[in-house]
């Protein structure tokens, strides 16, 4: 099968961590542009703090206009007296756009100057430049134009700046940047991997306990996980679903012992007593009435065996259906009490009942209603004994319910098996006859009746079952 382990971290890595990548190097170029904007800014501002232009446009007011030899010496002596010659080179440059005079002392290299144009076009009159000498030089020049008296320019001083060490100073700092992205980069990837690992290990565990439990090893167990976060709720869960699949796997196990056994039982002793007839045939009258009791007899215990099965069927897949109709609920407790009377002379029981003299009338299936009291006290005698006593008591509540009580004397319930014994296929005591599935149905039924079933025992004193029935409104 293939491994979810690795394709969660390669998830990781392609979304989270090529995005987070992607991110940093956009943020990397960013900062490194802004850096670079902001020291040619500050060489810009270098040149603006130093240079009063309308000082230099008064300076050059004598010269501009006049010859060339005088403006050329105007523009020395400027040049000459400028005192941040050790900051910025300065040229001077006639009205014909050639520079004359530089603060260097050496003939210059007459070359474009894009400044220069620029500053002529512009309503301001000057003009800034970035760019490189032929030598490679980078270097950020600004122009200012001089006023003349008629519509040409009457010259311009530029100012030039090399960008190496601000440039230097930049690639320095961008290496900076890259290195604590880098490095933030490290942690995120081992940060990440951690949390990844802290993930995948306990989901490996998950699937590899998952599959021992669908190869039918129901003690598959996740061990050694933390349980403060959602994973561990996660084996939590995992461990509680495996010890209830073998909890249900155990009782399904003797549910279908129980009912071989119930099956069983009744077919061996109608098979047996079926054989005797065929061999000794009918001429013993007293033998024959015995046989064919017992199999009449066995006969409705398979049918009732089988009909609480049906049931059982149709309550898990949705079809078991109601007659709903006005019933008086205590008639059909008379007739489920009657039907066992001759059972507690046979079985040494004492069974009282207090029959109310007032109807209690409902809307129910008067069958199913039947079928819940004869069930309810099929258990209170099949765990009582020989002695013992069964109790059958009703009232009225103020709220418009009816109470229905049965009690009994027998062997009780544990305090372990009472929170299961609603549950399909639960017996609380495997050596009683029964499939383990009637107080499921009976607990059904009376859901369906909006009613509710309580159930409370003492291990060796006996059970109380208490139902309650919702009556018609009106008969208060």
């Amino acid at each position: 099968m293939k491994s979810h382990g690795s394709g969660i971290t390669r998830r990781w890595i392609v979304n989270t961590f090529g995005i987070i990548v992607l991110v940093l190097i956009i943020f990397n170029v960013l900062c490194s542009y802004a850096l670079k904007q902001y020291y040619y800014k500050i060489a810009e501002s270098s040149i603006d703090s130093r240079v009063s232009v309308s000082s230099m446009q008064n300076f050059f007011s004598a010269y501009t206009g006049s010859t060339d030899n005088v403006f050329e010496n105007g523009a020395r002596d400027f040049v000459e007296n400028f005192a941040y010659s050790n900051l910025m080179e300065v040229w001077v440059i006639n009205s014909k756009g050639s520079a004359v005079v530089s603060s260097t002392g050496f003939p210059v290299e007459q070359t474009e100057m894009p400044d220069f144009d620029s500053a002529k076009r512009s309503d301001e009159k000057e003009g800034t430049w970035i760019g490189r000498y032929s030598t490679g030089e980078k270097v950020l020049a600004k122009t200012f134009i001089l006023p003349s008296n008629g519509n040409d320019i009457g010259g311009a001083v530029r100012f030039i700046i090399s960008l190496r060490r601000l440039d230097r100073q930049h690639v320095i700092y961008t290496v900076l940047i890259s290195i604590a992205c880098i490095i933030a980069l490290f942690f995120v990837s081992i940060s990440g991997l951690y949390f990844i690992k802290s993930i995948v290990n306990p989901v490996k565990k998950i699937n590899e306990s998952a599959k021992r439990l669908a190869s039918g090893d129901f003690n598959a167990k996740i061990d050694d996980y933390n349980k403060d976060d959602e994973i561990g709720e996660l084996c939590e869960t995992f461990n509680y679903m495996s010890d209830e699949i073998a909890r249900t796997d155990k009782i399904k196990n003797d549910f279908i012992s129980t009912v071989s056994h119930e099956l069983r039982t009744p077919l061996t002793a109608i098979k047996g007593w079926g054989e005797t007839l065929m061999s000794m045939g009918t001429e013993d009258k007293e033998i024959t009435e015995k046989a064919l009791g017992v199999i009449v007899s066995e006969t409705d215990r398979l049918y009732g065996l089988v009909e609480e099965l049906l049931d059982f069927s149709k309550m898990q897949s949705g079809r078991l259906s109601l007659r709903f109709e006005p019933i008086d609920v205590l008639a059909e407790l008379d007739e489920a009490v009657f039907v066992f009377m001759d059972r507690a002379k046979r079985d040494g029981i004492e069974l009282s009942y207090s029959s109310p003299d007032y109807t209690a009338p409902m809307s129910a299936d008067a069958g199913r209603i039947k079928q819940v009291f004869v069930n309810v006290l099929d258990n209170a005698f099949k765990y009582n004994k020989q002695g013992g006593k069964v109790s059958v008591c009703a009232h009225k509540t103020t709220d418009n319910n009816i109470v229905i009580d049965i009690a009994d004397t027998g062997c009780g319930i544990s305090k372990n098996d009472l929170a299961h014994v609603k549950e399909k296929f639960y017996k609380a005591n495997v050596s009683v006859r029964g499939s383990g599935i009637g107080l499921a149905v009976v607990d059904e039924i009376i859901k369906m009746h909006n009613g509710t079933l309580e159930i409370t025992s003492t291990e060796n004193v006996g059970t109380r079952v208490t139902m309650t029935f919702p009556l018609i409104p009106g008969n208060a």
